[in-house]
């Protein structure tokens, strides 16, 4: 078998033409990645495209030479007659914002009617209109498929969608373009709410329409966006209805016309049900990294960080899962993934019809998955994640884990109860700046009192009632209150829980509740840019009352890297994406 070559230093290989190009900007951030779109998401083949060595033009018809080279050319066919040009795409660099007017020019000056200008993360679609001798430019939802017309954009039967295979980057297209043209609405967590909307838009037009049935969310290209948006909240109105325990009564669509048929026009060729849950979660987190702050001490966590710690905690489809601090719901949607391919591999080799085993994933959701955070917005996502994934929406509910249950919603105590959990997964808010005060939940924790030293044992010994606490300690004590006996929670907590010296009592305190199973310490970078706390992540075994334990052995490691640098761009190597496996043989050694 030959060897794969590799391009020389400085180069890469270009994704139409195969051969070397230079590795610019540009061309890694938007020439490769929007040749990729066109064959895989938009159909055409990669003989029908040019990208080096370029197509040229003139800019002015009394111009000798081709001097102008287009970044990439699609013709209607592989003989690629300059007269047959059908897309002009220019290409910048990410952040760059010229380059529309000279997409304009080499657009007046060829026969193709359609450019697209893309920087890597925004785009722009035009048509161009000859009216009156004159040469105007006019903004659309879209360019065609391989085989449409022009006017068939946004002509779409149910049956004409496919699975999206680059969503991530029409997601990271659409938040760019609403945070720079969207008027009176410029939060994150606003975009992220009316994207949810939307989204839930899309899956119920695809739901209910006949395959042979025109959709209903689509934009086309002759449509004034007046009647996009009328269309589209239409189909909100029943979205509501039948998603009333994600989509509120009172949500609406506050997008302005011309951005909601560019969101429209984006999603329209794409089946959303079709796609990998994968993609649409990893797409939606676009939208979910950008509106969490870190206000109330609450940070995305990473997909690898996730995926390492489920790997780890290993759980099954019988077991009952919690995280008390969900957040957009990571924890909960990654483990419902594994627990739900552990159980198609039982089921598949009992000899069970596909069929029943969906049911069976459906039961899963329902009975063992569990969410609780203090967040509307976010409780409201983490719902949006369930129901896009499979549908354990009904086990996420809005309340603070840390008050009495007692004060919880009747719905929330009948769910979630004192050791009833076989597994708590969970990244809560940590942080000085936003303590827990107030006796009625303090007293509740041993943590929320003061701790001193027994003279006769030389054991630390609860003390006073505290006025205040971090809720990273709060947050300790109920996992564990949580979790059955012997039952297993994992956590990410500051260093300091770990190493200083003032919290001595506090690391006592859990080696008499619990067995250390693991402690991972991640680099600074894994939950950068949004915070320089440098974690750990614990994973503990809750002891069964009165049990006591000898000495014992800890997995321990220490990751260098994290998939990522301190501005959040993505590098090739991550130590987290290894531990998971580490830890299995160290099991396997040490059982």
């Amino acid at each position: 078998m030959a060897e794969k070559k590799e391009p020389k230093d400085g180069y890469i290989f270009d994704y139409i033409s195969g051969t070397e190009v230079k590795a610019t900007p540009e061309e890694v951030e938007a020439v490769q990645v929007y040749s990729k779109i066109l064959v895989e998401d938009y159909g055409y083949p990669k003989s029908h495209i040019t990208t080096h060595p370029q197509h040229r033009v003139k800019v002015r018809p009394s111009d000798t030479k081709k001097e102008y080279p287009i970044d990439i050319a699609v013709f209607p066919n592989d003989k690629k007659v300059e007269d047959d040009i059908f897309i002009i795409v220019e290409c910048k660099k990410k952040n760059r914002k010229d380059g529309k007017t000279q997409l304009q020019d080499y657009l007046r000056f060829s026969k193709s009617q359609l450019g697209v200008w893309f920087n890597g993360e925004e785009r722009l679609f035009l048509k161009k209109i000859e009216k009156g001798g004159k040469v105007l430019f006019e903004e659309i939802p879209n360019i065609p498929k391989f085989g449409q017309r022009i006017e068939d954009v946004g002509k779409f039967k149910r049956s004409d969608l496919k699975p999206a295979t680059n969503l991530k980057n029409v997601f990271k297209a659409m938040r760019n373009y609403l945070a720079g043209n969207v008027v009176g609405a410029t939060r994150d967590e606003v975009f992220a709410q009316q994207l949810i909307n939307l989204i839930f838009c899309k899956i119920y037009d695809e739901k209910f329409t006949k395959p042979n049935e025109m959709v209903t969310f689509r934009a086309g290209i002759d449509e004034e966006p007046k009647e996009v948006k009328e269309r589209v909240l239409e189909l909100f109105n029943k979205v509501k209805k039948n998603y009333n325990d994600v989509i509120d009564a009172s949500d609406e669509i506050i997008l302005d016309e011309y951005s909601l048929t560019y969101i429209v026009g984006e999603l329209q060729q794409y089946s959303i049900l079709e796609s990998s849950r994968d993609a649409v979660s990893d797409a939606f987190e676009v939208f979910i990294g950008h509106a969490l702050k870190g206000g109330q001490g609450q940070f995305f966590t990473p997909r690898n960080v996730v995926k390492m710690v489920v790997e780890m905690v290993d759980p099954n489809h019988e077991q009952k899962i919690i995280d008390p601090a969900c957040g957009s719901g990571g924890f909960l949607v990654e483990s419902l993934r594994y627990v739900w391919n552990k159980a198609e591999k039982e089921y598949e080799s009992l000899g069970w019809p596909k069929h029943e085993i969906e049911i069976e994933k459906q039961k899963i959701a329902i009975k063992n998955i569990r969410g609780i955070d203090k967040d509307y917005f976010l409780s409201k996502v983490a719902k949006a994640y369930m129901a896009l994934l499979g549908d354990g929406r009904g086990g996420v509910y809005c309340e603070n884990s840390l008050e009495n249950p007692n004060h919880w919603n009747k719905k929330t105590r009948d769910e979630i109860k004192m050791e009833y959990f076989d597994i708590v997964m969970t990244n809560p808010p940590f942080g000085s700046k936003i303590p827990v005060k107030g006796e009625e939940i303090l007293k509740q924790y041993d943590l929320g009192h003061s701790f001193k030293v027994d003279k006769k044992t030389g054991k630390y010994v609860k003390d006073k009632l505290q006025q205040k606490e971090t809720p990273q300690i709060l947050f300790i004590e109920r996992c564990l209150q949580l979790l059955k006996p012997n039952g297993k929670l994992a956590v990410v907590l500051p260093d300091g829980i770990l190493g200083n010296d003032s919290l001595v009592y506090l690391r006592e305190w859990i080696l008499d509740k619990a067995q250390i199973l693991a402690a991972i310490d991640v680099p600074i970078e894994t939950f950068m840019p949004y915070t320089s706390t440098k974690t750990s992540i614990l994973i503990l075994r809750k002891l069964e009352k009165g049990e006591v334990l000898d000495d014992y052995k800890i997995f321990m490691c220490i990751c260098e890297t994290c998939g990522h640098n301190r501005r959040g761009q993505e590098i090739e190597s991550d130590d987290i994406s290894l531990v998971s496996e580490q830890y299995k043989k160290w099991l396997k050694k040490n059982d």
